[in-house]
């Protein structure tokens, strides 16, 4: 047997962007045990329903996490709606869903860079975020922000898509298609980084249903599960199937998210050929009386929404599950075994984000 020692991972690393800590149990180079630690930026956000009404709180629910940011106030709306039997127009639930998926392709490509850092490609870490930036724009163009939208509102949407800027979404989703086919060859081609994904940190379908990962995480070992599935907002209109690799190792991850990109990009065409025209809103009166929760596909996997009203107009409780949170467990169980310079690498593509997990 080797020499046993503990070693300290996190919070700050220069391979993860994210405050996560884990204490890795190392027999010579293999890592034996994982023990995580989480609570680093624990904000509290859940108890501001205390002192933000039901409608303040959906700019709340939005600051969960920045990349997520869209999907954490549809979320929140969609579970305060069915508490309160409120039908949104159908063309807000199709703008909802053209913005949902922009967030869905900024956050893969965001993790693509930062996978490409992982294994020290840089220029590929360039080139990932540069293809984000003009989804970025679009996001800008539509909305007036990048990052946090702020457009969600209980009982539809704030902002309208106009026909010249659906164009212009069109025009730039077929440059962003052209430009992910360019660095796909590199993610799924390249002798180098195959060598460093591929037969790493494998899990099986049985491990990871287990465990209760979610997302492309689990996608990625067979799991064929989508919450998209499920047809909220214009989701039932669309055409789509879960993307599904059996083989379960980082190879597999880092390609379900690229091909999810170029779904994506089919769903936002799809949406923009059959958006409705009419109101972008309903008026919404009264207070949330009763419990609901709702289950929605952020980029990282499925996130749970949970609401609950007395009838006055702050909740009695908001309780957000989040992917992260969920995939904590079946990362655990990936590392053991892994050599420790694949670490950073086995972390990363779970695509961790600390922010929602501890809100």
């Amino acid at each position: 047997m080797g020499k046993k020692s503990i070693v300290p991972f996190g919070p700050q690393h220069p391979v993860l962007p994210e405050p996560i800590h884990l204490d890795l149990v190392l027999e010579d180079e293999i890592v034996t045990n994982v023990i995580p630690s989480i609570g680093f930026i624990h904000r509290g956000l859940e108890s501001l329903t205390e002192k933000k009404d039901y409608f303040e709180m959906v700019y709340v629910a939005e600051r969960t996490c920045g990349i997520c940011s869209f999907g954490h106030g549809m979320g929140y709306c969609e579970a305060v709606e069915e508490v309160m039997d409120v039908e949104i127009p159908d063309r807000a639930k199709y703008l909802r869903t053209i913005w949902m998926e922009l967030s869905r392709l900024h956050s893969h490509l965001l993790w693509l860079g930062l996978l490409a850092d992982g294994f020290g490609f840089e220029s590929l870490f360039y080139q990932s975020w540069r293809i984000r930036e003009r989804i970025l724009d679009l996001i800008e163009l539509t909305t007036g922000g990048r990052v946090i939208f702020s457009v969600n509102k209980v009982g539809g949407v704030l902002k309208d898509i106009t026909p010249d800027m659906l164009k212009h979404i069109l025009t730039e989703l077929d440059q962003v298609e052209a430009d992910v086919r360019v660095i796909e060859h590199t993610f799924l081609f390249d002798y180098s980084v195959q060598s460093r994904l591929k037969g790493v940190g494998v899990l099986s379908r049985k491990q990871v249903h287990m465990l209760g990962a979610v997302g492309p995480f689990a996608r990625a070992s067979g799991i064929n599960i989508d919450m998209r599935s499920l047809g909220y907002e214009a989701y039932g209109d669309l055409d789509f199937e879960p993307i599904v690799s059996s083989d379960g190792d980082s190879y597999a991850r880092c390609e379900v998210r690229i091909h999810e990109i170029y779904q994506s990009i089919d769903i936002i065409r799809q949406a923009i050929s059959k958006i409705p025209e009419g109101e972008l809103s309903v008026s919404v009166k009264g207070n949330v009386k009763g419990e609901h929760f709702v289950r929605i596909e952020q980029p990282r996997g499925e996130a749970i929404y949970y609401v609950k009203g007395t009838g006055k107009l702050y909740l009695d409780r908001l309780r957000i599950r989040t992917p992260t949170f969920a995939n904590l467990p079946a990362l655990v169980e990936m590392l053991k075994g892994c050599n420790y310079a694949d670490v950073p690498i086995l972390i990363l593509t779970i695509d961790p984000c600390i922010s929602c997990t501890e809100r």
